[in-house]
């Protein structure tokens, strides 16, 4: 006696997981690159993986039934990579590109910072990051050496030469990421 029903194929993971790390490994190098920069990169290819995604499902669906399953995990995985990675970056979006710049180069900016002639009282520090178009809602991050380590080791706030400081981020002992508000930078704040 036959049996009616069809043997299951077993999903095969290699090609959701290979997207995933693929994926990954793009929006990683995403934000290493200037906020602005990253932002049209990354809705350009979200727009390429909406329609190529759907794309892939019809032609599934329609021509490949042996091949939905598979393109819709792929599809899901991708999707479970490029998620929490957007959200992550429109929330935070100098904070990870400083952690990983920092961990990648520290050493490079560090000498930079430090060969540095400034002024008695003044911090050194070079500008570090930056977004904004054509001179209208600029922000500017300094990487600032703090030798003292004590106006910034609570996380506080202050004022640096006279600018309003939105967000301190410590990158390690005596190492701080300075975002001033929108359009102030430190040369108008030392005037």
């Amino acid at each position: 006696m036959q049996s009616n029903t069809t043997a299951r194929r077993p999903l095969m993971w290699k090609l959701p997981l290979t997207a995933g790390v693929i994926t990954l490994a793009v929006f990683a190098a995403l934000s290493l690159c200037r906020p602005d920069t990253s932002l049209i990169l990354a809705l350009l290819i979200i727009a390429i993986l909406v329609v190529s995604g759907i794309a892939s499902l019809l032609y599934a669906a329609l021509r490949r039934k042996d091949q939905f399953e598979i393109t819709a995990v792929t599809l899901a995985v991708v999707w479970a990579v490029v998620l929490p990675i957007v959200v992550l970056n429109h929330k935070y979006p100098f904070e990870l590109r400083d952690a990983a710049r920092w961990l990648i180069s520290s050493r490079e900016y560090k000498r930079e910072v430090l060969s540095q002639q400034t002024p008695v009282g003044d911090l050194k520090h070079i500008e570090w990051d930056g977004s904004g178009f054509a001179g209208v809602a600029n922000n500017t991050v300094y990487l600032v050496f703090d030798p003292t380590d004590v106006s910034h080791a609570s996380g506080n706030k202050p004022g640096f030469n006279g600018c309003g400081v939105w967000q301190v981020q410590r990158l390690e002992a005596h190492w701080y990421a300075v975002l001033f508000y929108t359009d102030q930078d430190w040369d108008d704040c030392t005037k």
